[in-house]
């Protein structure tokens, strides 16, 4: 019968300090603790998970109690060495604190420290993942940790150090254990191959090592898995690749490629050849994060510390600066920016393939959008003031513009008087008159109005404005991509979808939440009425009523601006005129004018029918007649 099959995890588990990959710091400073005879009462051992915390816990535990110890090299023939080596020492106690994290565990432990060590000259509790203790189990081990009998030594692992009561680690000496190099995993997983007869290739190896993110064990472990294929064939990327479910180098350069040449058509063909063949949402915009973050290193970084980075081998490094040969930094950052986001959302939602698909169309179209030139030119227009952020007024009416003072020739004045002193009057009474128009037509804006307003409002101009206002991206990306507006007023907000699932994703309560958001900012009110449905045959009709009530009133504006204009320049130029009339040599160039206008003036009549209310008012303030 053959023997029980031991993983490789556990039959390379290193049994000495010098078979410890990596953590030169450690085995430097313990080998020489335990040269110079300075063993501490307590250690706490940090770090990511399969650095080698406990293993170096259980070597400083062989070396001390080991028959020729304490010596950096034990013999791992004595008893002691070979109850440790075999997970069945009795002085050696290990403890996993996550399974014996109550007062109650931790006073057993204290009830037999006081009793003297069997084999080895130190009894030596090894406890694992320490920081699941409760605060009641670390105040009971506290003040033995402090004042331990002289032959018990306490070794404490665990991956979060922060959540140990300082107090605790104040009694301890600390070693942190960093992650392991990508170059040290895979000179190790070579070793093994060749001891284990593995057929796998060096790219392989790195693709292990890049995924076990510095820990040295899962690294093994996967190679454990993998090796029940390479002893028919070379284990390849691509066999690393399905077995964890990732997307190979060439589908990712397919996709991001199409990304980038904005071609979302063709994205979606890849993305569902991809889909289909059992790739999840979530996993497929992971796979394109990391693709996107490895183009910013290779546009960023050296090339010589680019395989390191990357794991790309030489020719895929080449292959990728030709496709960011005309893509900017930003771009890549903006782009893995949106992808996160994206990330999120499908985390969230009932519908990840939906997001999937309107994350890569958005993808697609933004790439193009994102060049510094367009952005240093929108950035130019914003500081010249071209381009002016708008929002809309609930009723649709802007507070006059103030009153701009233009330079007027006395001949341009419409206004006869006849003495200075009645001018004086008369201005005082006119701006008297002017602010009680203004506090009669002109209520102020509301509060919610005041950032900015719009000169324009077209259905295209109205429909930027709320795509704007909305918060989050993505709602952002689906409306712009797959929405239509039909109507948008104060009272109402019509958008229309092509499909179903894009209406019922749209009516989902977060998306629909944003978009009411949106447009409250934009009219300045709450709760605004917005309907999401499928288009009607009447949408059309809505469209074109909208359009021509909106030029209409925007007629009305343009009348009514052009109206104060004409009472302004008639104030601005009585005023003038008061002031030059103060002036001899003025005074006189008036009267020949007022001559001239008379003579001008003697046969022409005016119909009464044209003159505004407002300009006989000023007429009769002024004692004037019309002049044209």
């Amino acid at each position: 019968m053959n023997e029980k099959y031991v993983p490789l995890y556990r039959k390379y588990r290193p049994q000495t300090l010098e078979e410890v990959v990596g953590q030169e710091h450690i085995k430097k400073a313990l080998a020489n603790a335990i040269k110079l005879n300075k063993i501490a009462h307590a250690y706490l051992f940090t770090g990511p998970r399969g650095t080698g915390k406990t293993s170096s816990a259980r070597i400083l535990a062989k070396s001390l109690n080991c028959k020729n110890g304490p010596t950096v090299s034990p013999c791992g023939k004595c008893e002691s060495c070979i109850d440790i080596t075999n997970s069945t020492p009795v002085d050696v106690i290990e403890i996993d604190a996550a399974s014996n994290r109550k007062v109650e565990d931790t006073q057993n432990i204290l009830e037999k420290i006081q009793y003297v060590p069997v084999n080895g000259k130190y009894k030596i509790y090894i406890i694992d993942e320490v920081h699941m203790l409760s605060t009641t189990a670390f105040n009971a081990l506290l003040k033995t940790l402090e004042e331990p009998p002289e032959n018990v030594i306490f070794i404490l692992a665990t991956t979060e150090p922060q959540k140990v009561l300082d107090t605790i680690k104040s009694r301890c000496q600390r070693y942190d254990f960093k992650r392991i190099t990508t170059e040290d995993i895979v000179n190790h997983l070579e070793y093994i191959s060749k001891q284990e007869r593995i057929n796998i290739e060096k790219d392989a190896l790195y693709t292990i090592a890049k995924h076990s993110e510095g820990g040295m064990r899962d690294s093994i472990s996967l190679l454990d898995q993998l090796s029940v294929l390479g002893a028919s064939q070379t284990v390849t990327v691509e066999d690393i690749n399905s077995l964890l479910g990732r997307i190979s180098f060439d589908i990712l350069l397919e996709i991001g490629q199409t990304i980038i040449e904005s071609r979302p058509q063709n994205a979606i063909e890849i993305l569902e050849k991809t889909y289909n063949s059992g790739n999840e949402p979530a996993q497929i915009l992971l796979n394109l994060l990391e693709f996107f973050k490895n183009l910013l290193l290779v546009k960023t970084c050296d090339k010589k510390v680019l395989p390191t980075l990357t794991q790309y081998n030489e020719s895929q490094i080449d292959t990728v600066n030709k496709l960011i040969k005309d893509i900017e930094k930003h771009q890549l950052v903006f782009l893995i920016e949106k992808i996160s986001n994206y990330i999120k959302e499908i985390k969230t939602s009932t519908t990840p393939h939906l997001w999937l698909e309107v994350a890569l169309i958005d993808l697609a179209n933004l790439a193009e959008n994102t060049t510094l030139l367009s952005l240093q030119e929108r950035i130019t227009k914003l500081e010249s003031g071209e381009i002016k952020p708008t929002q809309i007024p609930s009723n649709y009416k802007t507070a006059p513009a103030p009153a701009m003072k233009p330079i007027m020739k006395p001949s341009q004045s419409i206004i006869k008087t006849k003495e200075e002193t009645s001018i004086n009057k008369a201005e005082e009474k006119v701006e008297q008159e002017e602010k009680s128009v203004q506090k009669e037509d002109f209520s102020p804006m509301p509060k919610a109005q005041s950032q900015v307003q719009i000169s324009t409002s077209n259905l295209s101009d109205l429909w930027h404005t709320l795509l704007a206002n909305i918060q989050s991206s993505p709602t952002q990306s689906l409306l712009k991509q797959q929405a239509k507006p039909v109507l948008i007023t104060p009272e109402k907000v019509i958008i229309t979808f092509e499909k179903e699932g894009f209406v019922q994703l749209a009516n989902n309560q977060n998306k629909k939440q944003s978009i009411i958001e949106a447009c409250d900012i934009m009219f300045g009110q709450k709760n605004s009425n917005v309907i999401i449905r499928l288009p009607l045959p009447d949408d059309n009709n809505l469209i074109g009523s909208a359009t021509s009530a909106t030029e209409k009133k925007n007629n009305d504006n343009q009348q009514e601006k052009e109206h104060l204009d004409s009472i302004q320049n008639v104030i601005i130029s009585a005023t003038a005129k008061n002031k030059d009339l103060k002036n001899p040599e003025k005074e006189s160039s008036y009267k020949e004018d007022d001559n001239l206008n008379k003579t001008e003036t003697k046969d022409l009549s005016i119909d009464k029918t044209l003159v505004s209310d407002q300009v006989k008012m000023i007429m009769t303030l002024f004692d004037g007649k019309e002049i044209i």
